[in-house]
């Protein structure tokens, strides 16, 4: 098998599976309870809170543990619209969001909130001067992904929490593809909330966490008991927790090493996919993207065809977001981009770890040639748009 499917999840690194052990077994006391058999799990916990908070230049009391990076968005969605709703109830935001914030948006549209959704250009980009244009005197937050997790463009963050700091608007950015794959600064970046995930950097499943900027207050989203300091209540997951901070460290003392490698194998993908492959378009910005991030639309064809012959090589891939598999509507992500009609439903998402080779990566795109050639020698809409481009 050949795995390309990271920005769905990831490969658990086997330090993090053995960091995570103990606290099934002899350390599962929980960390709330304030006999000394506590102090293992509590002590660990803390401990991974640093990890995960350093890697963002963070402190370790910024960082609130979650079930994942969906829930994370919709606290800080609906954490900040209900503890702001007296000062407005105008919330920005852009058209290629993850589901988990744009379906909290309806949520609270639904509620009386106004959401303004920023269009993008063809790479994906968010214009920063539109976001500034879209500012209201009832604005009470921005949010804008990092990184987006189908076509993997980079947005301007800096630039953007720059702005919203001007105007006193709290800003959030969803890192879920983020965090962990490229250097984040929280501080140099101007961020006041960021959502992140474990299983997308070699962390454990069911475990995420929110920064919140110090002095910032928000309303909890799940409550009950006094864990997470009453953001988030609920008995701690510390096994997860505990692999959450062990992947942190692994990624802080690779990121750059990474980054090179990941990246090297996203640029010869990309460059034997556009050289030997006719009428493809590669999705995303060519320079600006996540170091794995590999999105092609290849014209007349569905991309739910591509991936199913190339599962049948023993590649793994997807055509979108894991949380549309399944679906045969068009991408809301590539619909955003204004791709031309004939390349709408081809796309195909690679995603690419430090666990790949550059074997992979040829066996794949071999694979590809071989599919796509057979796909469409069967289509009659292709070889029309083929004549068509040749007049």
């Amino acid at each position: 098998m050949i795995y390309l499917d990271n920005a769905a999840t990831t490969q658990v690194h086997k330090e993090v599976i053995d960091e995570m052990l103990p606290y099934f077994s002899a350390e599962y006391a929980n960390p709330s309870e304030l006999y000394g058999f506590a102090t293992g799990a509590r002590r660990a916990m803390n401990q991974a809170r640093k990890y995960i908070a350093e890697l963002i230049n963070a402190d370790k009391t910024e960082i609130y543990f979650t079930s994942g990076g969906t829930e994370a968005d919709n606290t800080v969605l609906k954490g900040t619209a209900y503890a702001l709703s007296d000062k407005g109830r105008h919330i920005i935001t852009t058209l290629i969001e993850h589901h988990a914030i744009t379906k909290c948006c309806s949520d609270l549209e639904k509620a009386g909130f106004e959401i303004t959704y920023i269009p993008v250009d063809a790479n994906g980009f968010v214009n920063v001067s539109a976001i500034k244009s879209a500012i209201r005197k009832d604005t009470i937050l921005i949010s804008v992904m990092m990184a987006n997790n189908e076509i993997g463009t980079i947005q301007p963050i800096k630039e953007i929490g720059q702005l919203s700091r001007e105007h006193g608007i709290l800003f959030h950015t969803d890192a879920v593809q983020a965090y962990g794959n490229i250097p984040i600064d929280v501080n140099d970046m101007n961020i006041d909330m960021l959502s992140a995930s474990a299983h997308k950097c070699h962390g454990p499943k069911g475990i995420g966490m929110l920064y919140i900027k110090s002095g910032i207050k928000i309303s909890p989203f799940i409550v009950g008991g006094r864990q997470e300091r009453k953001m988030r209540a609920g008995t701690e997951n510390i096994p997860a927790i505990v692999g959450f901070g062990k992947a942190a460290r692994i990624c802080s003392s690779k990121l750059y090493h990474n980054m090179e490698y990941v990246s090297l194998l996203r640029d010869h993908m990309i460059e034997r996919v556009t050289d030997e492959i006719e009428y493809v378009r590669l999705n995303g910005d060519a320079v600006n993207r996540l170091p794995g991030n590999v999105n092609f639309s290849f014209a007349c064809l569905n991309g739910e065809a591509v991936q199913i012959q190339l599962d049948l090589k023993g590649i793994c891939c997807s055509t979108g977001s894991a949380c549309n598999a399944g679906k045969q509507t068009m991408s809301h992500v590539i619909k955003a981009l204004n791709v031309e009609p004939e390349y709408a439903y081809g796309n195909v998402r690679f995603t690419l770890s430090d666990y790949n080779t550059m074997e992979e990566i040829d066996y794949t795109v071999d694979c590809m040639k071989e599919i796509i050639k057979k796909l469409r020698s069967m289509s009659p809409q292709f070889k029309e748009y083929a004549k068509r481009m040749q007049l």
